[in-house]
């Protein structure tokens, strides 16, 4: 059986090695946080970059119930000027 660590290259024959990624935790199942507040601004702007944009599930590491509640937050928090919507 071969090893699953290991590949071949095709070019030089030399073995690659690939690292598996080890699955991000929601930081909102591990603080067993229910309730995602668009008033705290700090912990929301942890999910925006500087553009502005919502980083999405794969990049955040955050569980898919947690990043629709984390969505509708965001974008309350931006109705009322407390996230700017796009940077200059």
């Amino acid at each position: 059986m071969p090893r699953r660590d290991f590949k071949k290259d095709k070019k030089t024959g030399n073995r690659k090695k690939f690292f598996v990624r080890r699955r991000k935790a929601c930081k909102f199942c591990v603080e067993k946080i229910e309730y995602v507040d668009w008033k705290d601004v700090k912990t929301l702007q942890g999910f925006i970059p500087e553009r502005g944009k919502i980083l999405p599930r794969r990049i955040s590491g955050v569980c898919s119930l947690h990043q629709r509640k984390l969505q509708t937050a965001i974008k309350r928090a931006r109705a009322i000027a407390l996230l700017p919507y796009a940077t200059d």
